[in-house]
C-alpha cells in the first residue's frame, strides 16, 4: 500500500513503513532494521550514544529545535535516584500532523528511539504523552508498548543486558498547554497542566522532582538510525547547521497536501510548487505559515529564496517551528486566518499569566471587529502595542505564539485590514 502522497525527492527515512500495516507489528519492524539500533546503544557506553548524537546534530523536532544530544548531556552523570524520559507526543499545534503518523504506522521506531534516549540519560521510566484525541493511534502505541515488553525489548534486563527501563503511555485529556514540556510534566503528576518558572530546568528538577528530559516523537524517531548508522551518515542529508531529514506538514491550497520527509535546506517554493504540485487552478500564491500557527507569515516574495532549514527560514523572516507549512492562495482573507488562529490561543491559553490571559482575548475581540466591519485605523495599532506586551513577558510561549501572526500579518498584509476597516466606514456612513 502506498502512503499518499509521495514524491521521488523524498527521503525515505522516517516515514519508511508508512502505509503499510505491517509495520505497526514488532515483527514488521523488525523487518525494517528495528531494534538493530537498541542493541548496538546497549553496547556502547551511555556518553558514546550522547556522543554520537550529539555529532549528529539531530536538533529537537517540537518547534525549538534545540541540540538533542547536549539536551541529553544537561543530565546529571551522578545518580542520586531516578531519571526519567518524557516523549512528547501530545501533537496539538494546528498544522501538524507528523508525529501521528509516526505512532499511527512505525509505532516501534518511536519506542525504540525512546529506549535508547533512556539509556543515555540514566533513566528508569520513559512516559510516552500522548495526545487524547489520537484514539485509535494511541491504541496502537499502547499495543506496541506490550509487544515490546512481551519480547523482553522494555521492563526487566532487556536484551539481557541488565538495563532496566519502563515504558507508561499515559493519555492526555487534549490540552494545547500540555504540549509544553513543563506542562506535560504538571500533568503526568497528575495536577493542572500548568507551565513551570524556568529554573529550575527539567534537567535539574523535572518529573517528580527528579532529573527529566522531554523530547519530540519525531526527534526520537530519528535516533535509532543514528546511532546504527552513525553521525556522518546522518549529515549526509541536510545543511552544517540543519542536518538530517525532516518531515514536512502540509496543508492548504496546494494540490498534493500531506506529510513529505525531506533534506533539511530544501527550498519551500520547490516544496510548493514541485513536491505539491502547485496551487490550485487560477490561484497564486499569497502567503505561507512555515512551521505551524504560532510563526510569522512569508508573504510571497519572501518564499522565493526560502530555505527550510532552522537558519534558512529564521533569514526569510520566520521560523520553521515544526515544519507545518500552512499555504494560502490569493482567495485567502488574511484577517480571517489570523482571527482563527488568536480564538484558538485565547481558547487554549491556561490562564496563568495575565499578558496572555487578558492580551490572546482582546486580540480576538479587536479581529473579529475588524473582521466584521466594526474596525478602524487605530485598532492596527492596539494590536501591535498588545503584541508587544504580550511578547516575552509570560512563563511559557503561548502569548509570543499568538502575538506573532498578529504583527507578521499586519505588516505584510496591511491592505487586507484596511479593506475590511474601509469597507465598514462606508457602510457606517451609507
Amino acid at each position: 500500500m502506498a502512503y499518499p502522497y509521495t514524491h521521488d525527492k523524498e527521503v525515505r527515512l522516517l516515514s519508511r513503513g508508512w502505509g503499510d500495516p505491517a509495520s505497526r507489528t514488532l515483527e514488521g519492524w523488525k523487518a525494517l532494521g528495528g531494534y538493530e539500533g537498541l542493541r548496538k546503544a546497549l553496547e556502547m557506553s551511555r556518553d558514546e550514544v550522547t556522543g554520537v548524537v550529539k555529532d549528529a546534530g539531530l536538533r529537537g523536532r517540537g518547534g525549538a529545535g534545540f541540540p538533542a544530544g547536549v539536551k541529553w548531556s544537561f543530565m546529571p552523570k551522578e545518580k542520586k535516584g531516578p531519571h526519567y524520559l518524557c516523549c512528547n507526543a501530545d501533537e496539538s499545534e494546528p498544522g501538524t500532523f507528523k508525529d501521528r503518523e509516526i505512532m499511527r504506522w512505525t509505532p516501534h521506531q518511536m519506542i525504540e528511539g525512546c529506549l535508547i534516549a533512556a539509556y543515555a540519560i540514566q533513566a528508569d521510566h520513559v512516559y510516552i504523552y500522548c495526545r487524547g484525541e489520537f484514539f485509535e493511534t494511541n491504541e496502537i502505541v499502547g499495543r506496541a508498548v506490550e509487544e515490546a515488553y512481551e519480547a523482553g525489548l522494555a521492563g526487566t534486563d532487556i536484551l539481557g543486558s541488565g538495563v532496566n527501563i519502563d515504558v507508561t503511555v499515559h493519555v492526555g485529556a487534549g490540552a494545547y498547554i500540555c504540549g509544553e514540556e513543563t506542562g506535560l510534566m504538571n500533568s503526568l503528576e497528575g495536577r493542572r497542566g500548568l507551565p513551570r518558572v524556568k529554573p529550575p530546568f527539567p534537567a535539574a528538577s523535572g518529573l517528580f522532582g527528579k532529573p527529566t528530559t522531554i523530547n519530540n516523537v519525531e526527534t526520537l524517531a530519528a535516533v535509532p538510525h543514528i546511532v546504527v548508522n552513525g553521525a556522518e551518515w546522518y549529515r549526509q542529508w541536510g545543511t552544517e547547521k540543519s542536518p538530517g531529514t525532516k518531515l514536512f506538514c502540509v496543508s492548504g491550497h496546494v494540490k498534493r497536501p500531506g506529510n513529505y520527509e525531506l533534506p533539511l535546506g530544501f527550498p519551500l517554493k520547490e516544496l510548493i510548487y514541485d513536491v505539491c504540485g502547485g496551487m490550485r487552478e487560477g490561484r497564486k500564491l499569497k502567503a505561507v505559515v512555515p512551521g505551524g500557527s504560532s510563526v510569522p507569515f512569508l508573504d510571497a516574495a519572501e518564499c522565493e529564496d526560502c530555505s527550510l532549514s532552522y537558519e534558512g527560514v529564521v533569514e526569510a523572516g520566520s521560523m520553521l517551528g515544526c515544519a507545518s507549512v500552512m499555504v494560502m492562495d490569493d482567495s485567502t482573507n488574511i484577517v480571517k486566518q489570523v482571527r482563527r488562529t488568536v480564538d484558538f490561543f485565547s481558547h487554549e491559553s491556561c490562564g496563568q499569566c495575565t499578558p496572555c490571559r487578558e492580551g490572546t482575548t482582546w486580540l480576538a475581540r479587536i479581529l473579529k471587529r475588524i473582521e466584521t466591519g466594526r474596525g478602524t485605523e487605530e485598532d492596527l495599532q492596539t494590536l501591535l502595542e498588545l503584541g508587544d506586551q504580550m511578547t516575552g513577558t509570560t512563563i511559557c510561549v503561548l502569548s509570543d505564539s499568538a502575538a506573532a501572526p498578529v504583527r507578521s500579518s499586519i505588516e505584510k498584509f496591511r491592505d487586507d485590514y484596511l479593506a475590511l476597516i474601509r469597507r465598514g466606514e462606508k457602510v457606517g456612513a451609507a
